[in-house]
């Protein structure tokens, strides 16, 4: 008599490393896609936990609205964490 083989381990899919995220908006809430340098330096920028992503923003919401950002919400992979924050002062 043999067993059946046993099915695989189910392993659930693992957490990307930086799931944590900032959209920047326009005022009216559409996404802000920033081109040259600034793309380079702000715009895909993702972090390894939610403090670190809030300390970020910070640091350079100045130079994010002088680029035209108006307001950032904050991601979580897909999940919206909350926002739209305003950068204005």
């Amino acid at each position: 008599m043999s067993l059946p083989e046993q099915p695989a381990t189910f392993r659930p899919a693992s957490q990307p490393e930086r799931p944590w995220r900032w959209r920047l908006e326009d005022g009216a809430g559409t996404e802000v896609v920033l081109d040259g340098d600034a793309a380079t330096e702000y715009g895909e920028q993702a972090f390894a936990n939610q403090g670190d992503a809030e300390s970020w923003i910070g640091e350079i919401w100045a130079e994010l609205a002088e680029l035209g950002v108006a307001q950032v919400t904050l991601f979580e992979v897909d999940r919206e964490v909350y926002g739209p924050m305003s950068l204005s002062v």
